[in-house]
């Protein structure tokens, strides 16, 4: 069994850096996943509708935490 040196233990906090490189990879891997269903021809509709919406709700999770990321600049 190998670690992932990014991910922290059950009981330690996660820093705002490091949700965001785990949203990043999901979001990288629904994007694969989606590709090789729909070069499928008998791919499953509801399946591919299903990983677009999550992979929408995982770009505006990042979005998000970038937004608090980046310090508010008062013009």
């Amino acid at each position: 069994m190998t670690l992932d040196k990014r991910r922290p233990a059950a009981n330690q906090p996660m820093s705002a850096q490091m949700r965001l490189s785990i949203l990043k990879d999901r979001h990288r891997a629904l994007d694969k996943e989606l590709i090789d269903l729909q070069l499928q021809p008998l791919a499953d509709q509801l399946l591919i509708r299903r990983l677009k919406r999550e992979k929408l709700r995982l770009r505006d999770a990042i979005e998000l935490l970038k937004d608090e990321l980046v310090p508010d600049i008062d013009a």
